[in-house]
């Protein structure tokens, strides 16, 4: 094992290769790249148009069991795969999403992977990158501005205020901004009215840039945005507004796949962020289309665990991009699964199998998840230094005893090469035939598609809408969007609706609050639980340890 270096110090250890260089690897010309730098670089989307008669590579999925506080590492998995399948000589790419700057400042510190399997440059891609989530944050704000300068201008459209559910957006944790009163300070100010800001990644417009198909897909979806309603209760959409063309020249760039490379050199697309515990977690279609075609295999992951990410990246992404994994690898730790066993997070680095035993049942539960899509998962066991041989034999012998594939990586330590036997096993799968299937039919009543996800995937007895969600549900269905697939904004930390409850809940039942429409995006989000759509920062913030030191280079990113 290397020695133990921080995210960042590995990072600046290793020189990264032009990126004219990363692109060549996968017939990806000079002439359709735009350099942000030597490190990293957009695609123009008429390469789509050179490789429209392509064969796209294979997809391979990774997710994970229910998220710890310890953190399972599964971007750090996704990547050391990626650079393990490319050592055995296989041409691939690797799709991830864009850290978000409210938990690199928050809680994480950092999101482009740990250890020796990251992706580079670091720093960049955490923060600011190449401009794309500031575009999404300007587009969204455009719109809510123009939005509340047709109230002050007259309200021409006759729009009915108590009826607008379009907030603002800020890629930050701030919870004072959760509820605001806006307009205030006299007439000039504009119409005094309740609202409040969101963060970024759970703007619909992050969720429709990372679904759209092109361009001209892009165009249609921002049109398609429905603001408020006037006082004939009929949608108000941004092109009502005369918003959404400028929207779209804000995101011109925006739209365009970001490529950089991991510390190994496998080409990596970088691109857009949505949460999964409040939208629908994947990168962004284009990115994920893009891979495929130029690599013959293409790793990618999903947000949280099989329950919010993967459910979604199925059940939305899979649908709207007509694309379909071939394997899918679920991330586990014997951290994790203690944790889900009773261990608490301090005990976590003593051996227990007892708790380590008692937190098989859920991810026995994520396995049988990703088996109701019709694919047989491979159980990545992500070891880390605390965990004792006995622990890793026990997790061994229930993988076997349960008829799951599985291998252990050590791929934060070691690179891809710590992956090699996680890849040899994934390639296995990438050619077997499956039987994919969705969860649930587009053309069942939007309760029933809640009630599929609730029962088949996390484990409920039953779901309870509450009137307000039932009142809503009706009007959507009126509105002619009953057929849209639906978006679970739910709690990360269980399979249930309850933080609180860990391993595999059985018996529960699923209350759904409060549902909104967001056609642009093309789904219907669910809310259930006290989920947030604004975080607040922690009581120690990382960005309390993020500074220049005295050679004016950046700490405290990891």
């Amino acid at each position: 094992m290397k020695n133990l270096l921080t995210d960042v110090e590995i990072a600046r250890s290793h020189k990264p290769r032009p990126i004219s260089e990363i692109a060549d690897k996968i017939g990806v010309s000079s002439g359709e790249l735009e350099q942000y730098g030597a490190d990293k670089a957009k695609v123009d989307l008429f390469i789509f148009e050179r490789l429209k008669n392509s064969d796209d590579g294979k997809l391979i999925l990774v997710t994970a069991i229910t998220p710890t506080p310890a953190g399972e590492g599964k971007t750090t998995t996704t990547i050391g795969l990626g650079d393990a399948l490319s050592e055995l000589g296989y041409k691939t790419a690797i799709a991830i999403r864009e850290p978000s700057l409210g938990p690199c400042f928050g809680v994480k510190g950092g999101a482009a992977g740990g250890g020796y399997s990251q992706v580079i440059p670091m720093e960049d891609i955490n923060l600011h990158f190449t401009g794309d989530f500031h575009a999404i944050t300007t587009a969204h704000n455009l719109l809510a501005a123009m939005l509340d300068n047709s109230l002050f201008q007259g309200n021409p459209l006759e729009i009915d205020e108590h009826s607008i559910t379009f907030k603002r957006v800020l890629d930050m944790n701030d919870r004072t901004l959760r509820n605001v009163v806006i307009g205030l300070g006299g007439k000039v100010n504009g119409v005094t009215r309740e609202s409040g800001f969101e963060i970024t990644t759970a703007s619909e417009i992050m969720a429709l840039l990372c679904l759209a198909t092109s361009r001209e897909d892009l165009q249609k979806r921002l049109d398609n945005i429905i603001v408020a309603s006037n006082l004939r209760g009929e949608p108000v959409t941004a092109k009502d507004l005369g918003a959404s063309n400028a929207m779209a020249v804000v995101l011109k760039d925006a739209i365009k796949p970001n490529l950089v490379q991991t510390l190994e050199g496998t080409p990596t697309f970088v691109h857009g962020g949505p949460f999964a515990n409040i939208a629908h977690g994947c990168n962004s279609i284009l990115a994920t289309k893009l891979a495929l075609k130029v690599a013959d295999y293409v790793v990618t992951e999903a947000g949280f665990a099989s329950d919010l990410g993967a459910e979604k990246f199925f059940d939305i992404k899979c649908r709207t991009a007509g694309v379909f994994p071939s394997a899918v690898v679920i991330v586990a730790t014997i951290r994790a699964l203690k944790y889900h066993g009773g261990s608490t997070i301090e005990e976590l680095k003593n051996e227990n199998l007892e708790t380590l035993a008692n937190g098989f049942a859920n991810l026995k539960k994520h396995c049988e998840n990703i088996e109701a899509f019709g694919i047989k998962p491979i159980v990545s066991i992500n070891k880390f230094v605390s965990d004792t041989d006995a622990e890793i034999a026990l997790l061994s012998k229930f993988c076997e005893e349960n008829n799951i594939d599985y291998a252990v990586s050590t791929s934060w330590s070691d690179g891809g090469k710590g992956a090699l036997n996680l890849a040899k096993h994934v390639f296995n799968h990438v050619h077997d035939i499956n039987c994919f299937d969705y969860i649930y039919s587009l053309d069942m009543p939007i309760m029933r598609k809640v009630e599929q996800i609730a029962l088949k995937v996390y484990g409920a007895k039953d779901v309870r809408f509450l009137p307000p969600a039932e009142k809503e549900i009706k009007r959507i269905t009126e509105m002619g969007f009953g057929h849209l697939p639906v978006c679970i904004a739910k709690t990360q930390s269980s399979l249930s609706d309850d933080p609180t409850i860990k391993g595999r809940p059985t018996g529960f039942r699923f209350t759904v609050r409060d549902v909104k429409l967001a056609a642009g995006a093309g789904f219907i989000v669910i809310y259930s639980g006290n989920i947030m759509t604004m975080p607040g920062l922690p009581k120690t913030p990382s960005a309390e340890n993020i500074k220049f030191n005295s050679d004016g280079v950046i700490d405290g990113l990891f």
